[in-house]
């Protein structure tokens, strides 16, 4: 693989395109749309872009991941916990075990950079 900067620029690609499994969704039908712009040879990182309708389901991360919000609007829900409203601008981290649900509010775009240990 060649050592260069990996541009995060989806005109003209192809998202792939999926929907939360029904024995998660909480309310809603969201459908998303991934652009998987990088993956480690190793395949334990990747990146790119995720994008998805309103609805909420549930979520387990055996993952790590990073996220920043490019639009939109989402509330997550840890498990036993008090919801955090995330919109455009705003960074944060889940850490692998976080369990919760994930609702989108609003159309939401986020980068993403996910680490599986």
């Amino acid at each position: 693989m060649p050592h260069t900067l990996i541009p995060f620029d989806i005109d003209g690609l192809t998202p792939e395109t999926g929907a939360p499994p029904p024995e998660r969704l909480v309310n809603g039908n969201p459908a998303n749309r991934t652009w998987n712009l990088y993956a480690s040879p190793d395949g334990k990182f990747f990146s790119g872009i995720w994008e998805s309708d309103p609805g909420a389901w549930r979520i387990e991360y055996s993952e790590h991941e990073f996220c920043h919000i490019l639009s939109g609007i989402s509330r997550i829900t840890p498990d036993g916990g008090e919801p955090v409203t995330v919109k455009a601008g705003d960074a944060f981290a889940i850490p692998a075990g976080f369990r919760g649900v994930w609702e989108v509010v609003e159309t939401t775009r986020k980068h993403y950079a996910i680490y599986e240990a």
